[in-house]
């Protein structure tokens, strides 16, 4: 976010005395324009310039050697020379006694003094003290401790005035250092939003601060003097030939030369000052001009070496397997989209990424004298695109990609071509190159009431006309209730009338617009499936599972970890083409596959058990073909480009997932806890179902990430009656529980909850309350092995027909006594009578019902 010292922008713009950051903040947030944070003056209290007066060296016994200093620091400050806390070493004069570690400065010289009360930087506060056997009554003070960064020469120690930090500076002992070097200023910090890039500049935001409060604005482009004149100047081609979405990448391109610069000028100090303020380090007198340059107008530059280049410079599109060592010493492989600058040394050799960030090879150096500055306007999707494609956000890229004035081109070359012949020497070519043209604004129409009825309150016509002069649009009459606007050339944001009304509203004061509360229309809740999501989630939460919320996104090994066979659905899994972790490209295919990390996550921290759920999306690529087109960002996609799209997007579905393992509650004297089991696992999916008001049937099978033998297919019957899959559980897979670190035997469940809802019945009959004692009836049938439980239970529901209330299986047994290939189901069936007190002959025969509808239907037979 820009930040914007009080200081710089007040020579855009008149700031009311006294004005300090908070009230600037204030102003500016009336135009839009928030306050992000607000720095005050660096350094408070007593810091003053003194003479040195005398200076001991003292060699101490660890090897150092301090000085013992007595410095002037004028008549208010200094001690009485009859009356001092130290003695000094010679002759008794007013002043004050300082021990110094820095060697960078003799008797005479005039340097800055923090006096005890001074705080600085860090808020570091400043107090007498014994050191060394003196009392140091104060510190002598270098550009690091005041916050101004690295001495510009180099040099080490303490700030000299008439050197590095205080060059060509002038002062008296006793004077007020703190004015002197510029260290009261303020800053303000603000947040741009997207359509505001003008406002990445002290021009755009002094323009903002008169709109918020009328001072005057005096706009820093008027003030540059054009001297070089369009001719023969560095060579310039534009030679885009893949424009994205039909824009040019570059549609203006100014070069001009400057020549016998000093490689040894250093950046003044007021230069550095303020780009220290404004959040960039300095770097050399050429680079800092043209960071300068930048902030203040808002058109991003850039220097290069002219020894360095082969005429002419092209711009063109990358080609396929084209790399780029760029300024931060990475090398890039270039995408054929990526806008480049070129130069024509050989097949053309790549200088930089357009609008985004330069190269190694023309890098302006200690030893540069002659450079070519480049001024330049890119496109804004195609820069946006590269900064994204290669993770490389700049200062330049910031701001061509929400629109650059496309008139400051050449405004910006001569002034940072005049500043740095100014501070460093050299002459300006007389020709320049202009490459290209301005792209004109195209006109609006606007109603004079369009403002009133978009935004609710009425607005005047003259307050619709003066809103848009005062913003810089060209307001002519276009019949008696029409507006031609053309909006400036800095406002690429201003397309639409409804642009213009947003200004009216923002320029007329977003506080007239009142605060009213829309009435909520009667008769509208929650949908059917929000309540159903609702309730599944609020019966694992009463079951005693908490919820979790992990993200989407998955390594490419997890669903071998998960032991996912080749083939599987599941491994359709999405791509991302710009993960948020390089080791995380795939979107999940099941809601495990993030599920099973966060219980090792809980457990590595101290858990002892787990019994956690999440309600969330599931994805599952189309194929290979269906990565979606990229439309243009100018204007809305046509019909056919959108159901292009949408048909390119994974298929996606609200899954739910649980996972269990480790003791099923706390310790206590009554004993140890159950430990969580398969047979939890499906009770849990059955109690999400049953909240929905769905019911399932359970069938073995094997499913990876599960136990082969203890694993269940979750069925339901949809609304055309057939019987479709919608999730599973059982136990985990030994390896699965091993890889992910989980308690042994630990149990899982997954179903797919858009399924399961869409299984429910629409509307759920009311049962009558039962008036008639209940009878109690427990069956155990050996069967074969492969026959599902389900298949058995139907076939008791069957035999004993409404007298069934309800078949529940409680015990599962295999062993010797059963036979090989053999299995004991034991259910609990509960009978009841809607006509009265069942008897015992009716109890009778629905038991002999129930068993011989499972033989007829299974093969079962009831186990003695």
């Amino acid at each position: 976010m820009p930040r914007i010292p009080l200081t710089w922008l007040a020579e855009h713009t008149t700031l009311p005395s006294g004005a300090d950051a908070q009230q600037v903040a204030t102003d500016l947030s009336r135009v839009g324009l928030e306050e992000e944070a607000l720095f005050g003056a660096q350094v408070t209290g007593p810091l003053v310039v003194g003479r040195v007066l005398e200076l001991v060296k003292e060699p101490q016994k660890n090897g150092k050697t301090i000085n013992w200093v007595r410095v002037d620091v004028g008549p208010e400050h200094n001690e009485d020379a009859d009356d001092p806390k130290d003695p000094q070493p010679g002759e008794e004069r007013p002043s004050r006694g300082i021990i110094c570690g820095a060697h960078n400065f003799v008797a005479g010289d005039l340097v800055v003094v923090s006096l005890p009360g001074t705080v600085l930087p860090g808020d570091f506060t400043i107090a007498a003290r014994k050191t060394y056997g003196h009392t140091s009554d104060g510190m002598i003070c270098s550009g690091e401790e005041l916050g101004l960064g690295p001495d510009p020469d180099g040099e080490d120690g303490i700030i000299v005035l008439g050197r590095g930090h205080a060059r060509g500076l002038v002062a008296e002992p006793g004077d007020d250092a703190i004015a002197l070097l510029g260290l009261a200023d303020e800053v303000v910090e603000i947040n741009v939003t997207p359509d505001r890039g003008y406002c990445f500049s002290m021009r755009g935001v002094a323009r903002e601060y008169s709109h918020a409060t009328g001072a005057p604005f005096t706009d820093p482009v008027s003030e540059v003097e054009i001297t070089a004149t369009p001719g023969e100047g560095v060579g310039v081609e534009l030679a885009d030939d893949a424009p994205l979405n039909g824009a040019e990448g570059c549609t203006r391109f100014v070069a001009l030369e400057v020549r016998g610069v000093d490689p040894s000028a250093q950046t003044p100090r007021w230069m550095a000052r303020r780009l220290t303020l404004a959040g960039m380090r300095p770097i050399s007198l050429i680079v800092d001009v043209t960071n300068y340059v930048m902030l203040d107008l808002g058109q991003p530059l850039h220097a290069y070496d002219a020894e360095e280049l082969a005429e002419p410079i092209v711009v063109r599109r990358a080609r396929t397997g084209e790399k780029l060592t760029t300024l931060d010493d990475v090398q890039r492989t270039l995408d054929p989209e990526d806008l480049l600058i070129t130069d024509s040394e050989g097949a053309g050799r790549v200088l930089g990424l357009a609008g985004v960030m330069g190269g190694e090879d023309t890098e302006v150096a200690a030893t540069t004298t002659n450079i070519v500055l480049e001024a330049a306007t890119f496109d804004p999707v195609s820069v946006a695109r590269t900064a994204r494609r290669h993770r490389l956000p700049s200062e330049a890229s910031k701001r061509f990609e929400r629109g650059v004035d496309p008139q400051l081109p050449l405004v910006a070359a001569h002034r940072a071509a005049q500043l740095i012949v100014e501070h460093g020497g050299g002459e300006i070519s007389a020709a320049v190159t202009d490459e290209g043209a301005v792209t004109e604004a195209a006109p609006i129409t606007l109603g004079l009431a369009d403002a009133e009825r978009v935004v609710g309150i009425e607005y005047s016509p003259e307050q619709v006309r003066g809103s848009l002069e005062q913003i810089g649009c060209a307001v002519e009459p276009a019949g008696e209730d029409q507006l031609v606007v053309t909006p400036p050339s800095w406002r690429p944001d201003l397309t639409i009338r409804e642009d213009l009304v947003e200004e009216v509203a923002r320029m007329v004061g977003y506080e007239q617009i009142p605060s009213v509360l829309p009435t909520a229309p009667g008769g509208r809740g929650l949908t059917v499936a929000q309540r159903s999501r609702r309730a599944a989630r609020r019966a694992l939460a009463e079951a005693g599972l908490t919820e979790v919320n992990s993200a989407p996104f998955v390594a490419e090994n997890v669903l071998d970890q998960l032991r996912v066979p080749a083939g599987d659905a599941r491994r359709r899994a999405v791509r991302l083409l710009n993960p948020l972790a390089e080791d995380e490209p795939l979107l999940r295919s099941e809601l495990l596959q993030t599920l099973l990390p966060v219980a090792r996550r809980n457990l590595g921290r101290g858990e002892e058990s787990v019994a956690i759920f999440q309600n969330a999306s599931v994805f599952l690529s189309r194929g290979d073909a269906s990565r979606a087109p990229v439309p243009a960002a100018a204007e809305r996609p046509g019909e056919a480009e959108l159901e292009e799209i949408l048909g390119a997007l994974p298929e996606q579905t609200s899954a739910l997932a649980g996972v269990v393992g480790g003791a099923s509650g706390p310790d206590s004297w009554q004993g140890d806890p159950e430990p969580w089991g398969w047979a939890d696992a499906l009770d849990l999916a059955r109690r999400a179902a049953a909240a929905v008001g769905a019911e399932l049937e359970v069938r073995q099978a094997e499913h990876a990430p599960f136990h082969p033998g203890r694993a269940a297919e979750l069925r339901v019957t949809t609304a055309e009656g057939d019987s479709a899959v919608v999730g599973h559980a059982g136990e985990l897979h030994p390896a699965v529980i091993k890889e992910f670190a989980v308690p042994a035997r630990t149990a899982a469940f997954e179903l797919d909850l858009e399924a399961v809802i869409a299984a429910a019945p629409a509307v759920v009959r009311a049962e009558p309350v039962p008036t008639y004692p209940l009878a109690k009836e427990d069956f155990a049938f050996v069967v074969e092995e492969t026959v599902p439980a389900s298949a058995v239970e139907a076939a008791i529901v069957v035999g004993i027909g409404d007298l069934a209330e309800s078949v529940h299986l409680f015990d599962v047994f295999t062993g010797e006594q059963i036979g090989e290939g053999k299995k004991s189901l034991a259910f609990a069936v509960r009978l009841r009578s809607a006509e009265g007190t069942l008897s015992a002959e009716q109890i009778g025969a629905a038991r002999e019902r129930c068993i011989a509808a499972v033989d007829s239907a299974v093969g079962g037979v009831l186990r003695a």
